[in-house]
């Protein structure tokens, strides 16, 4: 079942909000993947997250991460080998993908790990020092203000 939602009303009261409008329209008309390869997204703490794909059959050298801006591209090219037998079942699917990821605002991928055919990808949120909330004072006429002293034998102009 597929809902059409109109984010006009949301787009005409907003500012700044277009990329998210963007990225929510493009997720309901669905990216046209077939799910390969399967992947996990998982928290692994406050600022912390984690990728782990499956590709089975493929070795690290066959696969390329690419962070660029908001978004994580892996994309997987396996390279046959012609020396092996003939198949007579082949259900361990190693075709080419590429799968992209949008990542938030100040989302940064620390690290990559392969092992036992799980593609492992550490993201950390940074968020700048400038961008993280302070507190403000408020003046006001109740609280006593202190003056410059003033210099002797200065006349007023």
């Amino acid at each position: 079942m597929r809902t059409n939602f109109d984010f006009a009303p949301y787009r005409r009261s907003t500012v700044g909000f277009d990329r998210l409008f963007d990225l929510l329209e493009t997720g309901l008309r669905g990216d046209g993947s077939d799910g390969y390869p399967p992947f996990d997204i998982a928290r692994d703490g406050e600022d912390s997250y984690r990728i782990t794909l499956a590709v089975a059959g493929f070795r690290p050298d066959e696969i390329e991460i690419v962070a660029q801006q908001n978004q994580l591209t892996v994309t997987g090219n396996r390279v046959e080998d012609k020396e092996e037998g003939q198949y007579l079942h082949r259900g361990i699917a190693a075709r080419p993908f590429e799968r992209r990821f949008q990542l938030a605002d100040f989302v940064e991928v620390r690290s990559a790990d392969f092992e036992n055919g799980l593609l492992s990808i550490a993201l950390q949120r940074v968020v700048p020092e400038a961008m993280k909330p302070r507190k403000i004072a408020i003046g006001g006429t109740d609280q006593p203000r202190i003056e410059a002293p003033k210099e002797e034998g200065r006349e007023a102009a």
